[in-house]
């Protein structure tokens, strides 16, 4: 009698960008602890200019004809204008800000939109955090609001068409740097306003 042994199954598109960037990803996840962003609202103000800059530079590429025809609905999914309406909320008067990646090959760009995807699934924890500070939804915190159809769906939805995408191996590997250099964003613009 032969035993079959049970083969692990092939790790998803989205879980192999997930392995590839996870030390990227922890660094700066841990520096943002760091500096506090929920420990008053005026650390929390700095927060959201941190957020403000990174999603001006990922506004281009949630209207971009390209990415939304192969990721469809991808411009609904973009959280620039909540972000400066929280601002508002908080007495801050959003700059006008252009992006800053640069030219983008559309491989690098999935890359930076995996990041900003998955930090709006991450998001379900700060938004408790921010409740803390009495803010909301509707005051402060609306781009840590969930989806109307839930967060959890959301984010299915999206590494669904993710996972589908006809990608080759290089453009994975690019996709991988595209979102390495995201995170690195992030983490220099919470070393330049946080101080």
């Amino acid at each position: 009698m032969q035993i079959e042994l049970e083969r692990p199954a092939e790790a998803t598109r989205i879980q192999r960008l997930k392995a590839l960037t996870t030390g990227t990803h922890d660094t700066l996840d841990k520096r943002i602890m760091r500096a506090e962003p929920f420990a008053s609202r005026e650390r929390y103000a700095l927060f959201l200019d941190v957020q403000h800059h990174f999603h001006a530079d990922v506004a281009p590429l949630y209207a971009s004809e390209q990415l939304n025809a192969i990721l469809p609905g991808l411009h609904e999914r973009c959280r620039l204008e909540a972000l400066r309406q929280d601002m508002t909320d908080l007495g801050g008067a959003p700059d006008t800000l252009t992006a800053t990646t640069g030219p983008l090959t559309p491989a690098a760009a999935l890359g930076w939109v995996y990041v900003a995807e998955g930090s709006n699934l991450g998001a379900a924890f700060l938004r408790k955090e921010a409740a803390k500070l009495g803010l909301s939804d509707d005051f402060g915190a609306r781009h840590l609001a969930g989806h109307p159809e839930g967060r959890g769906l959301h984010w299915r939805n999206f590494v669904s068409a993710y996972n589908d995408l006809p990608l080759t191996q290089t453009e994975e590997l690019e996709a991988a740097e595209g979102a390495k250099a995201a995170f690195r964003r992030v983490h220099g613009l919470v070393e330049e306003i946080f101080g």
